[in-house]
């Protein structure tokens, strides 16, 4: 079984989402130098979103209520993934209704906020779980 204690989850899930919030910034800047301003925040809208979804997500999975029993837990889990959900479709349709964002730049910063996670989750595996554990359940 494989078991993550809860300081070491918690600093990653901030560090995912200050990695999103670096990310952000860099695609922003490279649109913007390379396209234009607008093309600059729409990036940094679609990355934004990731990021505070996100956030709202390691604030809620990892606040201190959460941390009182297995059961709490879970749920914490659960109430956060339902609202980076919702805050991802709702900021989505806030920004898509009140102005008009460059499509590419924007869902491009939104799409490389994914990435960070992935890459960050695929770092920290081997550090949680150890190679020993993936060699012994592989076959």
């Amino acid at each position: 079984m494989i078991a993550i204690d809860l300081p070491n989850a918690r600093r990653l899930a901030f560090s995912v989402v200050l990695g999103q919030a670096t990310v952000t910034l860099i695609v922003t800047l490279v649109s913007a130098a390379l396209i234009g301003s607008s093309a600059g925040i729409s990036a940094l809208l679609g990355g934004g979103i990731g990021t505070a979804a996100s956030l709202a997500m390691a604030i809620l999975a990892f606040g201190r209520w959460a941390t009182a029993s297995p059961e709490r837990m879970l749920a914490a889990f659960y109430l956060g993934e339902i609202a980076k959900l919702g805050l991802v479709i709702v900021l989505f349709v806030i920004v898509l209704t009140s102005m008009k964002p460059s499509p590419a730049p924007m869902l491009a910063a939104y799409g490389a906020t994914f990435l960070v996670y992935w890459i960050a989750l695929a770092a920290a595996l081997p550090r949680f779980a150890g190679w020993r554990w993936l060699r012994r359940h592989r076959d």
